[in-house]
């Protein structure tokens, strides 16, 4: 696609400008801006998770050879058992099977208007002697396309980051955090400048471009990581200032820490605040009764409304237990039935663990159904929200495509079978 300066975009205004006469202007002359109305509209998404970050509890298939030995737990370890050749097959097959064309058009029939694409800095910029396989952009590529004739818009989101900004496997490699040490936030700004650069013609899709997903504060230095989004805002908008930036709120207090740090007042316009919501990760909380994981979701409703940006709830999920097989991480078992380490026993995770939404017990789809709908009335009072995720192998809480099927995902997006949970 083409792209031009501000000055050529000038010039060639002025030259149509003067043959008006003889060549009516076709296009409006009006400043291109964020193709989503993030002020007035609410984000209602799904993220295409498992898909070029793998995950072991989405699709337990790919590492089932590893259940044993669980010597394999992440992309780096599967790539690096692998090898590049046989990694390379496996993960190209994968790629072109897990989420299509059809994917996309299901997704906007059921209302959504947004997918999060998570995406591994190894996609966009490999770094020498890491394991990690390339190819994915091509796929992404045409997930643009699918999504422009699907009418939806795209966050494109780092999800990983070189060192690994987590520990977790969902940031390709479980282990250390060892993101902020040596040149690694640097090649992380090169990683987020050559992704929005890429589709610096494609803004009128890819709406936004997520710095970095889960960067885990308590771990990191918060000032290094205020200081890489400023820097990233920078890159995002150098690309096109059609883009929106979204920055992740690093495990801090979404409703506090983040007021007055690249927003308007500041002189920084179309960021975005993403809050990841889940109510499964420690044993308190999958203690909780159904009452009060509803309660717990209403209660967000009022802090997000009161931040000073647009703020989503960017990761979310129907979930009440951590039953998913290998959610915590492959090999390791859950807390809900004690199976995970300082954990006890608080129920069977019998059709939990693996199946399908219409496995479950009525009792377990009337208490997700209704989770649903206080989540969704609660993440509305603000911009709204992206679920995880679109699909699952067999992690029947998280799978949002089967929720739909099975009716616990209202439709329309805005009925409730539970309404005025959070009056």
């Amino acid at each position: 696609m083409l792209s031009y300066s501000v000055l050529q975009l000038a010039t060639v205004t002025a030259s149509l400008l003067s043959n008006v006469q003889s060549a009516p202007l076709t296009f409006p002359l009006e400043q291109r801006g964020v193709s989503f109305d993030y002020q007035n509209e609410k984000v209602r998404g799904v993220n295409l998770g498992g898909w070029f970050v793998l995950e072991p509890w989405i699709t337990p298939s790919i590492f089932s050879d590893w259940a044993s030995s669980a010597t394999v737990v992440d992309e780096y370890t599967y790539c690096q058992t692998l090898g590049k050749s046989e990694a390379s097959s496996r993960l190209t097959n994968h790629w072109n099977t897990w989420i299509t064309q059809d994917d996309f058009n299901q997704i906007a029939a059921a209302g959504l208007n947004h997918v999060r694409i998570p995406i591994g800095y190894w996609a966009v910029a490999p770094l020498d002697g890491d394991p990690y396989v390339q190819g994915q952009l091509p796929i992404l590529d045409n997930a643009i396309g699918w999504a422009r004739s699907a009418g939806l818009k795209v966050m494109l989101d780092l999800h990983g980051a070189p060192g690994s900004q987590n520990g977790f496997d969902n940031s390709g490699r479980y282990g250390p955090v060892d993101w902020q040490q040596g040149s690694t936030v640097s090649q992380t700004i090169t990683a987020i400048q050559n992704l929005a650069q890429r589709y610096s013609s494609d803004t009128d899709v890819v709406s936004t471009i997520e710095l970095l997903n889960e960067p885990l504060g308590s771990s990191l230095s918060l000032s290094g990581i205020n200081t890489f989004y400023q820097s990233g805002y920078q890159t995002v908008t150098s690309a096109s200032s059609n883009y929106a930036t979204t920055i992740h709120d690093a495990f801090q207090d979404f409703s506090t820490y983040w007021n007055g740090k690249l927003n308007a007042a500041s002189g920084d316009s179309n960021v975005i605040l993403d809050t990841h919501q889940y109510q499964v990760f420690s044993p308190s909380q999958v203690a909780m009764s159904p009452s009060a994981h509803v309660s717990a979701a209403c209660a967000l409703g009022p802090q997000l409304a009161g931040t000073d940006k647009w703020t989503i709830v960017g990761e979310w999920t129907g979930a009440q237990t951590d039953c998913a097989k290998w959610l915590n991480g492959l090999g390791k078992g859950a807390r809900y039935d004690g199976t995970f380490p300082g954990s006890s026993y608080v129920g069977s995770c019998a059709g939990k663990d693996v199946g399908t939404v219409s496995g479950l017990s009525t009792d377990d789809q009337n208490n997700i159904a209704s989770f649903i709908d206080a989540q969704l009335d609660a993440y509305e009072q603000h911009t709204g929200w992206i679920f995880w995720a679109w699909k699952t192998e067999s992690a029947p809480e998280w799978h949002m495509q089967d929720l739909l099927a099975a009716g616990l995902f209202p439709q329309p997006l805005t009925s409730r079978k539970y309404p005025g949970q959070c009056a």
